[in-house]
């Protein structure tokens, strides 16, 4: 199933990242773990941050998608379904139309 995956980084862990100079290999190993479909890195809340879309084939696989970001800079992390409009062309929205009006 595609996610975003908004995770926003605790600003005194990735400061001491930038500090001690292991923030670049931090991300790049996670990223090199994950091997998100996209990626983009952005202000969140006042706060640093990364968007990322991913497939998570099933839910017991979330923790391998949060626990990097969780144990290597204090983030939090918020999974959203998303869908193509493939895929909501295919969500049948007019017979649930119909049924629920």
């Amino acid at each position: 199933m595609r996610m975003l995956l908004h995770v926003k980084f605790s600003t005194e862990t990735f400061n001491a990242a930038v500090r001690d100079g292991s923030v670049g290999k931090k991300i790049q190993r996670i990223m090199d773990d994950l091997k998100p479909e996209a990626a983009y890195f952005t202000e969140y809340e006042g706060r640093r941050g990364v968007i990322l879309v991913v497939n998570v084939e099933d839910p017991s696989k979330v923790p391998m998608f949060a626990e990097p970001w969780f144990l290597q800079f204090n983030a939090e992390c918020n999974f959203h379904i998303v869908m193509s409009p493939q895929d909501l062309a295919k969500a049948g929205l007019e017979a649930l139309s119909k049924k629920w009006t």
